[in-house]
């Protein structure tokens, strides 16, 4: 007989019956933990909105989908306490039964094989499952979370070790959150896209409401120079003709004063100088028709500017710098189009801030947000510092530009087109061809 028939006998002379059913009930741990590890990752991944779902369609188990989904912290510390206990309770009757048949070696043996049993059949397979198939997987084990979570000694012992935790680390109230970032909840909204639970246009739709909340009206509003403006020594005629042949609702009116010429003295709506017009008043002054200003500052979120427009009922705001001075307007229209994209009607022209050329070069107004030119042609230009392609141009060559000036950003060249005065109107992309090797 040789050496390993003997080794072999040896072994099966030293499990016991008792032995046997120590290992039957290594075996059964297993199998409770694979199905508690199932639990955790499938309901984990079922939330209120979806549980609803699921019982809005007639699901089987939906209401106790929805009454997990509703409170999680309800069942998710008696889970996780309950296979702590049990995975140390199998690793140390392991642990034992490795020792007696063995001996010295059988610890080391004992840990090798929990290690590999537990991480495959009680880790890797059910959570595997559980991603894949989240729904059958919470379906499954809803009933036994549900019990877990009933079990009030369970309940009260995991409470009081949370408890202790937080003597240690101080965490936030439940009702406290945030629970997720903007990017994960954006990662959330690409994956569902992606996944075609939601369409295309929802998604970008989302992605606005949430760049919306952090949007200044800095970045949105028509600067002072790319503004039209009516003089207050204007008449009612005069101010009509301006609005008509701008096309425009509302302009601000600038007050007359050599020791302030950037001062707006108020606005001033068309619809009050075609109403005057035609009452044959067209020769009065322009500032006896004129409404107060509503004035707010570069650095307001333009959430709270919308909300304010629609409390107050104005649909044109005056931007004023840090200083005081007249920076630019913002209409509501301007916020609207943050979140819905550009809005045209009948009388606007075709959108000329971007003009491609037949040698594939763009030209772009220098008032263009680099957030739309980054959009628009695929690139990314930090727009830490700057706001728009002109500005970002003129504060990157670092001097008055000249026609022809241009820096490099991101594979184009981006050459002065326009010029007005020292500010860049038109700036033209060239793209850069790549280098290959």
């Amino acid at each position: 007989m040789s050496g390993m028939e003997v080794g072999s006998l040896v072994t099966a002379a030293a499990l016991t019956s008792g032995d046997g059913w120590v290992l039957l009930t290594v075996g059964i741990l297993l199998v409770i933990l694979t199905l508690l590890a199932l639990a955790e990752m499938s309901l984990s991944r079922i939330t209120k909105q979806k549980a609803e779902a699921l019982l809005a369609d007639g699901h089987k188990r939906g209401n106790l989908l929805v009454r997990l989904a509703s409170d999680p912290t309800r069942w998710v510390n008696p889970l996780l306490l309950t296979v702590n206990i049990l995975q140390t309770l199998q690793a140390t009757l392991t642990g034992v039964v490795a020792n007696r048949v063995f001996g010295a070696p059988g610890v080391a043996i004992g840990v090798a094989l929990n290690v590999v049993v537990f991480f495959v059949l009680a880790e890797a397979v059910p959570k595997t499952y559980a991603v894949l198939y989240s729904v059958r997987g919470a379906t499954a084990t809803a009933p036994l979370v549900s019990a877990l979570a009933a079990f009030w000694p369970l309940r009260v012992v995991s409470n009081l070790l949370i408890q202790v935790t937080n003597l240690f680390v101080k965490g936030k109230a439940p009702d406290e959150g945030p629970f997720i970032s903007e990017t994960e909840f954006l990662g959330i909204v690409e994956a569902a896209a992606k996944d075609s639970v939601i369409e295309a246009e929802e998604q970008e739709l989302i992605e606005s409401v949430i760049e919306f909340g952090d949007t200044k009206v800095r970045e949105i509003m028509k600067p002072r120079q790319d503004a039209i403006t009516v003089g207050e020594a204007a008449t009612v005629s005069e101010a009509l003709s301006i609005a008509l042949e701008h096309q425009f609702s509302r302009m601000p009116v600038m007050r007359i004063d050599d020791d302030d010429i950037d001062d707006v003295a108020g606005t001033v709506n068309s619809k009050d100088l075609m109403r005057l017009e035609r009452d044959g008043r067209g020769n009065e002054w322009v500032n006896e028709h004129m409404r107060e200003a509503h004035v707010v500052p570069e650095g307001k979120p333009v959430a709270e500017l919308m909300r304010e427009m629609q409390r107050t009922q104005n649909h044109l705001a005056i931007v004023a710098n840090e200083y005081g001075g007249f920076s630019g307007i913002v209409t509501l229209e301007d916020c609207l189009e943050e979140l819905v994209g550009e809005i045209v009607d009948e009388h606007d022209d075709v959108d000329v801030r971007f003009r491609t050329q037949p040698r594939g070069d763009v030209l772009i107004e220098g008032s263009v947000g680099l957030d739309d030119v980054n959009e628009r042609l695929g690139i990314n230009i930090d727009n830490a510092e700057y706001d728009t392609v002109g500005g970002y141009v003129f504060g990157m060559i670092g001097r008055v530009p000249r026609i022809g000036d241009g820096v490099d950003a991101d594979g184009y060249r981006l050459c002065v087109e326009e010029l007005a005065g020292r500010r860049v109107t038109v700036v033209r992309f060239v793209p850069r061809p790549v280098a290959t090797e």
